[in-house]
């Protein structure tokens, strides 16, 4: 139990926070210009052929590498632009950012019927 001179005269620090996406600088999304085309293959048990993008950060000049989400092919070419948010792919290492859908010159993709709200695409009636 401190004693009262120890807390009238104790420090007051704020607890740090921890900090996940370095590369948005506190800003939920970040415009990004492609560079190139990977597939990366995941960890342990998993396996597959999981599309990434070599991208650099048009605001700070960084380059990441961010998931292609979603189904099917993508419209992505060198030098299009993408919109990028916070969130890593548990299965693959070191990746910490995705593209958005549905945005920019990243188009929908094709035949969506579940989960539509995070690509961008209307009701199929």
């Amino acid at each position: 139990m401190p004693t009262t001179l120890q807390l009238c005269y104790r420090e007051r620090t704020t607890r740090k926070r921890n900090v996940r996406n370095h590369q948005l600088r506190g800003c939920p999304q970040k415009k990004a210009h492609c560079l190139r085309f990977t597939t990366h293959s995941p960890k342990k048990p998993n396996s597959a052929r999981r599309r990434v993008a070599k991208v650099l950060i048009i605001s700070t000049k960084k380059k990441i590498f961010c998931y292609i989400p979603g189904m099917g092919s993508h419209s992505l070419q060198k030098h299009s632009e993408v919109l990028l948010r916070g969130g890593r792919r548990r299965d693959l290492p070191g990746i910490r950012y995705s593209a958005i859908r549905g945005v920019l010159s990243f188009d929908t993709p094709r035949g969506r019927r579940k989960a539509r709200s995070k690509y961008g695409i209307k009701k199929w009636f």
